[in-house]
């Protein structure tokens, strides 16, 4: 588990199999892993403490995913036993299906192989979308997405990812609750990174996914369901199994329908929260209070948020 190794151990660890590298190489090697910049003279003088003067203040996580892209091209027993005792231990199963993007009538669902555990929309396919390629190990990228979307919705393999991304994002937005303005807010301000940066490096925003599936409605059961909260507001699939889920609360979170605070409903919601969390996810909430008033500061909080997460997942860095 995580808290048996300490940051330490990681870092001399990673600077032990990177003093591998020549001197020379060292610098140029280090900036496409994520350490600052440098010469060759400073790697000369110690390759060691080149790499740990540039990572000993980062952080467990930032440590594990570094030393994972280091062990895909140099070899050290050391520190693949540090990885597989500290690594995040993700969702265990095999990704099979991506239900999501909902807008219309609730999807019908059969087994159409239950040895093999093949789901098929069977009725109001139209209004939903279902990924069921091979996820890729450094997680889904808004460009794998796209790519998909040209290829397996619209039928058109496209090298030109622009103007597809164009329509996709128009397509997933909506899909968005049109009477939440604060999860329309949080879905736009998280798509400017796809201007900002190249789509392979951005992680996909996907929304409205189906985590859990009951195959009747509300109004066909006489009593709530077994299954609490079917849909997410958003997900991200990050690399090596991590899936980090974002909900945009609003009042229907935690009271009735005429706006008396529910202790009942709010226990259940958090009650899912820990079972989510053990199973492998995270999960991170906005109230939607937090969202409204002045559109400035909201945006800023996005903002703030969006970097502090991926900063700590080592997205982008």
């Amino acid at each position: 588990m995580a808290d048996r190794v300490r940051a330490v151990d990681l870092v001399d660890a990673i600077a032990e199999t990177l003093s591998q590298v020549k001197s020379y190489e060292l610098p140029e090697v280090g900036e496409r892993f994520g350490l600052a910049p440098g010469d060759g003279d400073e790697a000369f003088a110690s390759k060691k403490w080149y790499v740990r003067k540039r990572i000993n203040r980062w952080d467990l996580h930032q440590l594990v995913s570094l030393a994972v892209r280091v062990l895909e091209e140099y070899r050290s027993d050391q520190l693949q036993d540090l990885v597989q005792r500290a690594s995040v231990r993700g969702v265990d199963g095999d990704f099979k299906n991506l239900i999501f993007a909902a807008k219309g009538p609730k999807p019908e669902l059969v087994l159409r192989d239950a040895v093999s555990n093949e789901v098929e929309i069977v009725k109001h396919a139209e209004y939903c979308l279902i990924y069921r390629r091979v996820l890729p190990p450094d997680g889904l990228s808004w460009a794998a997405l796209v790519r998909w979307w040209c290829e397996d919705v619209q039928g058109h393999p496209s090298d030109d990812l622009v103007h597809p991304a164009r329509l996709l994002y128009q397509r997933l937005f909506e899909s968005l609750d049109p009477k939440s303005p604060p999860e329309q807010l949080f879905f736009q301000e998280y798509c400017a990174l796809y201007r900002q940066h190249p789509f392979d490096r951005v992680p996909a925003l996907i929304p409205q996914v189906y985590l859990h599936f009951d195959p009747l409605t509300r109004r066909q059961r006489a009593q709530p369901g077994p299954l609490v909260r079917q849909r997410m507001d958003f997900l991200l699939l990050l690399p090596h199994g991590q899936r980090v889920v974002i909900e945009i609360d609003g009042r229907q979170h935690y009271s009735t329908d005429d706006g008396r605070a529910d202790a009942r409903r709010y226990a259940k919601m958090v009650a899912e929260d820990r079972r989510l969390r053990l199973a492998g996810y995270e999960v991170f909430r906005f109230g939607g209070h937090e969202l409204t008033g002045d559109e400035g500061t909201a945006r800023q909080l996005v903002q703030a948020f969006i970097a502090d997460l991926f900063e700590q997942y080592g997205v982008l860095s």
